[in-house]
């Protein structure tokens, strides 16, 4: 019996002192040091929940090694938080990988093809720049006709999405990526976080702040 309650307090003491440190790792997460503080907020949708953006481009080594280490935590986000990526349009090639991604996107084969845009262009060494390109690796990896690519390429959807993209990217004001953005207001990256292992303690962080500014009001 006093084996077990012994065992029993040491399991205790173990738990409290990993909360007690997870606590005061979270308290050492500063503004302007882990992370940045928007002087402008973006704007996001105002549906009660917390707003996770990932700015990235499919040509970014770190992006595609982050994408990893994202995929679980993703997946293991609360209802009350909203995941989303936005392509960074910082020069010719950004630019025509986010019209894949838009492109996808309007086609309804996003989450089908993302990772493997990425590993196509990192470790099968496929630029996929042009538009022939891209209509030939959505039609092999996604199943779709290319009467479906060419009718949605070039349309009106596509466009205002790259526009409005591009758009909230210049708003975030980052100079690279991969970022994460925290409800338009905080900006994470490796460097700032101390690498990229630690950039979803960060956000984690930073999510939990929200919560309680919501709760707050």
């Amino acid at each position: 019996m006093e084996m077990c309650m012994f065992s029993l307090i040491k399991r205790c003491l173990a738990a409290s002192l990993l909360l007690i440190g997870s606590l005061a790792q979270a308290a050492d997460f500063k503004a302007g040091v882990h992370y940045d503080v928007l002087d402008e907020p973006v704007t996001v949708l105002a549906d009660g929940k917390v707003h996770v953006e990932e700015a990235f481009w499919y040509g970014c080594p770190h992006c595609f090694h982050l994408e990893e280490k994202l995929k679980p935590w993703v997946a293991s986000l609360p209802a009350d938080v909203e995941f989303s990526r936005v392509p960074a349009m910082f020069g010719r090639a950004w630019v025509q990988h986010a019209k894949l991604y838009y492109t996808a996107e309007a086609l309804g084969v996003l989450d089908k093809v993302h990772e493997s845009v990425f590993r196509a262009f990192h470790l099968q060494k496929e630029r996929l720049l042009s538009e022939d390109d891209q209509r030939d690796f959505l039609v092999e990896n996604a199943g779709i006709s290319e009467k479906d690519f060419d009718k949605v390429y070039d349309s009106f959807t596509v466009k205002s999405r790259m526009k409005q993209g591009d758009k909230r990217i210049r708003s975030f004001k980052i100079s690279g990526v991969p970022a994460l953005i925290v409800n338009g207001k905080y900006i994470v990256s490796a460097s700032t976080a101390g690498g990229q292992d630690k950039m979803t303690a960060v956000v984690d962080h930073l999510i939990e702040k929200e919560r309680q500014a919501v709760a707050a009001n």
